[in-house]
């Protein structure tokens, strides 16, 4: 489970940092509690589907592609597949029942849609609350979600 908190914060922190180098990001994730070595760092990177792009004044910063799905990493998508245990829908929610520890790695991969009929989502444990729009869009992304499990 420190796995997936430590991947939380490591794509928190590349949406509200501009980070450069894997040292930087190894420094915040430190400083936020977490031992990490550059291998975990380079490990989790590619994992993620963590990628580096230039910024407006000519740096670069880590960064996640979430408007395809070739962008999502083949491992994380492999974990919400075997992590998911039931997809339901009650009006405009969706619960998704996971195996205990694994809700906030299913969360993460529900984020990882960037769909806009998604108002948000919360993760406890084993369960994945997700909030859409309208009952329709529910149904909608709860096919998407089912798909993504089959």
């Amino acid at each position: 489970m420190a796995r997936n908190a430590r991947q939380m914060k490591m794509v928190e922190l590349i949406q509200t940092c501009e980070i450069e180098t894997q040292e930087e990001l190894a420094a915040l994730l430190r400083r936020a509690g977490f031992k990490v070595t550059q291998a975990t760092i380079s490990r989790d990177i590619k994992e993620l589907g963590i990628i580096k792009i230039a910024t407006d004044s000519g740096k670069q910063k880590y960064t996640r592609d979430y408007s395809d799905f070739t962008s999502i990493s083949a491992k994380v998508s492999g974990l919400f597949k075997h992590s998911v245990v039931k997809i339901s829908v009650a009006g405009n929610l969706i619960v998704i029942k996971t195996i205990p520890g694994s809700a906030n790695m299913a969360g993460m991969m529900v984020d990882s849609l960037n769909n806009p009929s998604i108002l948000g989502c919360v993760a406890g444990d084993d369960t994945v609350l997700v909030i859409a729009k309208t009952n329709d869009e529910a149904d909608e992304i709860s096919e998407i979600l089912k798909q993504l499990v089959d």
